[in-house]
């Protein structure tokens, strides 16, 4: 009877794509313990997507964009350059191990379409240091924010992705707290999905 309901009652909240992309990062659990207990930010859903290869992650992240219901991406990996939360603005054109460019016909730089600013202040507003920043690090957070950025389709109302950066020392609730507040700061600007589409 459920499984009726549910096929009758879609969904109609756009999701948004959780991704933490290092397997051992202790984000995961923080990932978890938020999701698990059924939370979800206001008007929309929270997905966890798995860890994995850089270049398969890149794929599968991009291919779920895609897809009608998912309409934003929030990237959670660490900063070493920074006490605080970061909230990285671009991503450069370079391959994983840097230096050289990734794609030979791509733009020098992709720009994040999160709404980085808001992000930013809700975290202060909830007592966390968090700024926003232009630099990247050489790691797989840039390589798939840049991935995922230049596949989007040009259009006006392009899906919402986002990299939050932790910073390497940080107690877990203040993590749960942070990964709450960044996935509601992303959803308030997200519309409810047409009936149409998901028929």
């Amino acid at each position: 009877m459920l499984d009726t309901l549910a096929e009758t009652n879609p969904d109609r909240r756009p999701a948004i794509l959780v991704c933490v992309y290092e397997p051992d990062d202790p984000a995961w659990v923080a990932l978890d313990d938020v999701t698990s207990t059924g939370w979800n930010p206001a008007g929309a859903r929270a997905l966890p997507i798995g860890t994995g290869d850089p270049e398969a992650l890149a794929e599968q992240l991009s291919a779920r964009l895609a897809q009608v219901d998912c309409c934003a991406v929030l990237l959670v990996g660490r900063t070493r350059r920074s006490n605080g939360f970061r909230l990285q603005m671009r991503a450069e054109n370079r391959v994983l191990a840097g230096g050289a460019k990734l794609s030979s016909t791509g733009p020098a730089m992709a720009r994040a379409t999160a709404p980085v600013a808001e992000i930013v202040r809700d975290l202060t507003d909830a007592g966390l240091a968090a700024d926003a920043t232009s630099e990247g690090e050489d790691d797989v957070g840039s390589y798939l924010l840049y991935r995922i950025l230049t596949a989007l389709p040009d259009a006006a109302d392009a899906p919402a992705v986002g990299l939050l950066r932790v910073p390497t020392t940080i107690d877990p609730e203040s993590l749960r707290t942070a990964l709450r507040t960044a996935t509601s700061a992303m959803a308030r600007h997200l519309s409810p999905l047409p009936r149409t589409r998901l028929s």
